[in-house]
């Protein structure tokens, strides 16, 4: 045999037959005969199985090609998610080398150009790489690229418009106008670009925060909005055009009816610069009055995020917009009267003589009340506050104020009074379903008197249901009631209890409505964390829903407790010491290495076993859920065999199989070999026993 470990060098060994291989045996990578006759196109089909990019072709013959790099390193330490690329490719590549455009407007440009410069060093060194080869060598540095010192670029600024400086000078006395016209005109002129005279200033804590504030938000906007069909984004991710489902479309103008988007303007120092809203679909005169509203309530209410506006805005648009047309009818009215801006006043009263032009004469308009002013911003969308739009339309009535008498106005009310706890799915997935409702409710409630879980189940809408507590017979009631879940709202409903707290939801049924054919499917049972997929009834398409996450806010505090069933119990005095140990460690007559008291739930009192429970009381035992350590002497609830306090055993360790004083043991598994008992009456005495 042969020792191959100290092998010559230059000797062969057993694992290859020569040193080095021949010249003549060296054979070259094969490469394909599409590439070798045109390798342009060849790489590009590479580039398209490969990263599906958008391909469009130049007039010169250059091909550009669209895709999105994802870093492939797990340890990539930039927050990156994709590197937006644009790779343009030369009418005679390869002879022309390719060029890389880097277009994430999240990326500072002189970071981008140091990409675009590694590209081209990339190029230059491996010529003959493929496009394939060069975009997978562009992922590996692309750290090194990211990390270089930032390149310098040019800034071009654009020309700031400083008319409206210009006007609000003259309005504070700086250029007198000359113009002498009417006083009404001038007046309103100034109110709208009041905001512009004094140009807000931030700290730079405020214009920290908000670029902290501002794409949390928006990130929370894309992940509801991004999937909905007309869903569109601004190159500079100022400007979204999101879907608008109006709640009461019937109940809008004939002119507003029609709008199914919206365009939302956020700021990019949002919220310090208030929110726009464009409506689509609609002419801009009908939309203008409803537009300035939003706005101001924007402006108003700064704590609220995007995707709560936007709720607010589906929710409450048909109010929104009675008074927007109330406002603008109002300001009709002042300038086609005649008269000086004090006699405001006395242009209301001139209002009745208006509809005595229509045969009306008998007809006495009630003033508004000062509270129930067009700005009402308290957030309520109560529908009397602006029926004087629809009275003006109405000319069948003989006058008098409409009242809404109907189903449909108290359910619509019972949905914006928010008290007990609101139930919502946040993160909510509806896929095919435009609406998604909770038909059967299942809870689990925590007792307000001695915090034990219970079950409520079979909870149906506007249907109060009673039940009692299993452990003290406290008794409580719950009311479910009941609101819809689509798109633009996650809330699925209220719930009203008295004498306990809503702790989780258990498996309930839901009822989703087909986004196709509007037609509602069987209840289906689901619960947190699980995905259900069913197929509609009607018209077969394929529908899935998921709720990640169910969340509880209790708005108001819940009712009073009811009366128990009896009084209750005083707490028995034992006089102990926390820290201090019982009387006998806690043992007793019949049990000596129990370390510990029981409170029993029968009667409420302690005693050390079930024995002298019996030997002390008149009634039958019940199981004891608290005990009292027999170490520190603090009430606790029941453990097995440690202390959760102290830490120590409330059991005595059993014994080890030794007679009494240690000389001696009844294990024979444990008897010495030279003990003379191991192995006498093997069999003997055992089987008399048995």
């Amino acid at each position: 045999m042969i020792s191959t470990r100290s092998i010559p060098e230059g000797a062969i060994d057993g694992r290859q037959a020569v040193a080095t291989a021949p010249d003549s045996h060296v054979v070259s990578k094969p490469v394909p005969e599409s590439q070798t006759q045109d390798p342009r196109r060849y790489q590009l089909n590479q580039m398209k199985k490969r990263y599906s990019p958008i391909q469009n072709t130049l007039q010169d013959g250059t091909t550009n090609l669209q895709f999105q790099l994802k870093p492939s390193d797990p340890d990539f330490p930039f927050e990156l998610d994709y590197l937006e690329c644009e790779l343009q490719v030369p009418a005679s590549y390869p002879e022309k080398p390719p060029l890389l455009r880097v277009k994430n407007k999240d990326i500072p440009r002189g970071f981008a150009v140091n990409i675009e410069r590694g590209w081209g060093k990339l190029v230059q060194e491996n010529q003959a790489s493929t496009l394939l080869a060069l975009t997978n060598a562009l992922d590996k540095n692309l750290e090194a690229f990211l990390s270089e010192r930032k390149a310098e670029t040019v800034i071009l600024l654009s020309f700031k418009d400083t008319r409206h400086l210009e006007n609000s000078s003259s309005v504070l006395g700086n250029t007198p106008s000359p113009k002498t016209e009417t006083p009404s005109k001038p007046t309103p002129a100034p109110t709208p670009r009041k905001s512009y005279v004094p140009e807000e200033s931030f700290t730079e804590q405020e214009i920290c925060a908000s670029r902290a504030r501002r794409p949390q938000e928006i990130r929370q906007l894309e992940a509801r909005m991004s999937r909905l069909p007309h869903y569109q984004k601004s190159a500079d991710g100022v400007v979204y055009t999101l879907p608008l489902e109006p709640r009461r479309r019937a109940e809008l103008p004939v002119e507003l009816q029609r709008v199914q988007s919206v365009q939302l303007i956020i700021p990019l120092l949002y919220p310090l610069q208030p929110l726009k809203v464009l409506l689509n679909d609609v002419e801009s005169k009908d939309a203008e009055g409803l537009e300035e509203l939003f706005a101001a309530r924007a402006a108003q209410q700064k704590q609220m995020s995007l995707t709560s506006h936007m709720n607010y805005l589906s929710q409450n648009i048909h109010t929104m917009a009675k008074q927007a047309s109330a406002a603008r009818k109002q300001a009709e009215t002042l300038q086609s009267s005649p008269g000086d801006a004090a006699d405001s006043t006395n242009q209301e009263a001139s209002a009745p003589g208006i509809d005595s032009e229509d045969g009306k004469s008998h007809i006495h308009v009630i003033p508004r009340p000062p509270e129930w002013s067009f700005g009402n911003e308290s957030g309520e969308s109560d529908d009397s506050d602006s029926d004087d739009y629809w009275d003006s339309e109405d000319e069948s009535d003989g006058g008098g104020v409409a009242v809404n008498t109907g189903v449909g106005s108290v359910s619509g009310m019972a949905q914006q009074v928010e008290r007990g706890t609101a139930m919502s799915f946040p993160y909510i997935e509806l896929h095919g379903i435009e609406l998604l409702q909770v038909a059967i409710l299942n809870i689990s409630v925590k007792c307000e008197r001695c915090r034990t879980l219970n079950d409520i189940t079979g909870l149906r809408p506007e249907l109060e249901k009673e039940s009692s507590c299993r452990k003290c017979a406290t008794a409580f009631t719950a009311k479910f009631r009941q609101e819809m879940v689509h798109q633009n709202s996650v809330r699925a409903g209220f719930i009203d209890v008295a004498g306990c707290t809503v702790n989780d939801m258990l498996p309930s049924t839901f009822v989703p409505t087909c986004s196709k054919c509007s037609t509602p499917s069987p209840g289906l049972v689901s619960v947190r964390a699980e995905t259900i997929t069913n197929v509609c009834r009607e018209c077969h398409a394929k529908f899935t829903f998921r709720l990640p996450e169910v969340k509880f806010l209790a708005i108001t505090h819940n009712t009073t407790l009811p009366p128990t069933t009896g009084p209750r119990r005083k707490q028995e005095k034992l006089g102990l010491h926390a820290g201090e140990p019982l009387p006998g460690r806690g043992a007793c007559a019949h049990y000596r290495r129990s370390y510990r008291w029981f409170r029993f739930g029968c009667c409420g009192r302690v005693h050390a076993c079930d024995r002298c429970h019996d030997g002390a009381e008149d009634h039958p035992q019940e199981r004891a859920n608290r005990m009292v350590c027999g170490w520190c002497s603090r009430e606790q609830r029941f453990r097995v065999d440690t202390c959760a306090f102290c830490g120590r055993g409330v059991v005595g360790r059993p014994g080890r199989g030794f007679w009494e004083g240690g000389k001696g043991t009844r294990d024979k598994t444990r008897m010495s070999r030279k003990d003379k008992r191991k192995f006498r009456r093997v069999g003997g005495s055992e089987r008399k026993r048995e």
